[in-house]
């Protein structure tokens, strides 16, 4: 008797559930005013808005959210974008750091400014790496802390704790299309003394795979001895990362297939002195290149042509009137469009805050004034073929 009074009041409680549960899903519904919308409809709305808008609506409703947070969406909305890349910029004012982009096509439209405010602290510095595949990565340099974010959403995630005694680590960040998938390479540095002396070497070198169903940092092995200079970025280009390094006392570029985790040691061109010659790592045409400064308006470039046979080609560009564009400012070569114009930025603070232009094609260069900026900055990194997301990163820590 008891058991059957027991089994009553149980129904009579799911029933009441289901019952609130319909009526939650019905004032969702009534309230939503697309809702009578056909789902490939909504899809096709969402499509033509800028990502940070986007990624609020998931909020709105479960209908929202389960739409916008589907990986089909993102793949659709991912494929779209990259017919329509952006120009990023990163700026640091004041402790904050906040995202700034605008359409690449014609950098005077379609500005959209997303602020980080998880990662504000006038005391912390933060090494971000190049976007890849949408996302970033920024490593804290006094916590060693990790972190993952999306820049058009503004949403940024921890990674677990890399698990080292070491004093110091240094992290990488690249997205392989192919296999569609985000990882971080991180390796710890030690002291080693070798003849009576003092080496620097990398060791614990260690990968984390964004989404994975274990959420770990997994070791793996490297048979090259190199050590990464502190505060250097790398760059992802094909699901490869590349990034300089001291091997044996001589500079070097290093490659780290995200598919096959391999190292490989590339020997740098003769007469390039690394760090020596001021060279930055760009994505030129869809190969890595050394570039140096924009000096006197003459453009240097070492461009890898074939990473298994380690052969290079030197590109020279006088940029017209380039000393006269840059003024009193140090430009440094940024990349080259898909439209073969080449792009330079200051890193120096300037007001307004511009770039420069230069079409080999047509043999012209511009000033391109970037509204939106702000002056009293500290630091601003321009980056190319930015693709904009509204992946939606889940906890990874």
């Amino acid at each position: 008797m008891k058991r059957s009074v027991r089994s009553r009041r149980k129904k009579t409680i799911e029933n009441n559930l289901t019952r609130s549960k319909n009526r939650e899903e019905s004032d969702e519904n009534e309230n939503d005013p697309f809702s009578r919308i056909t789902v490939d409809l909504k899809k096709e709305i969402l499509m033509k808005l800028p990502a940070k808008s986007v990624a609020k609506l998931a909020f709105v409703s479960k209908t929202w959210a389960s739409i916008i947070r589907s990986k089909e969406f993102t793949d659709l909305y991912m494929t779209r974008s990259s017919t329509r890349p952006r120009l990023l910029f990163k700026v640091h004012r004041h402790g904050d750091h906040f995202y700034h982009s605008c359409s690449q096509e014609d950098p005077s439209r379609d500005h959209q400014r997303v602020t980080i405010t998880q990662i504000r602290n006038p005391i912390k510095s933060y090494d971000f790496s190049p976007p890849s595949g949408g996302l970033v990565c920024c490593l804290s340099d006094s916590s060693k802390v990790l972190l993952v974010g999306n820049p058009s959403t503004g949403q940024f995630v921890p990674l677990p704790k890399v698990r080292t005694r070491r004093l110091g680590i240094v992290a990488f960040f690249g997205y392989d299309h192919v296999s569609d998938v985000y990882k971080v390479l991180c390796m710890t540095v030690k002291n080693v003394k070798k003849q009576d002396r003092l080496l620097v070497v990398s060791e614990e070198h260690q990968v984390y795979t964004l989404g994975a169903e274990k959420k770990a940092w997994r070791l793996i092995n490297c048979q090259h001895p190199h050590l990464p200079p502190f505060h250097t970025n790398g760059l992802c280009i094909n699901g490869v990362l590349f990034y300089y390094a001291w091997t044996r006392n001589k500079g070097s570029l290093m490659s780290f297939d995200l598919r096959s985790e391999e190292f490989s040691v590339i020997k740098l061109p003769e007469n390039v002195r690394l760090l020596q010659d001021f060279c930055s790592l760009v994505n030129y045409g869809g190969k890595i290149a050394l570039s140096t400064r924009l000096y006197e308006g003459t453009l240097d470039l070492c461009v890898l042509e074939d990473a298994s046979k380690q052969e290079w080609s030197k590109v020279s560009v006088v940029v017209p009137c380039g000393s006269d564009l840059s003024g009193r400012y140090m430009f440094w070569f940024r990349g080259a469009l898909s439209t073969g114009e080449l792009i330079f930025a200051s890193y120096s603070p300037m007001e307004p805050f511009y770039l420069l232009s230069y079409d080999p094609k047509e043999d012209i260069a511009e000033k391109v004034v970037i509204e939106g900026i702000g002056d009293q900055f500290s630091d601003v990194r321009v980056y190319h073929d930015h693709v904009d997301s509204p992946l939606f990163l889940s906890n990874e820590s």
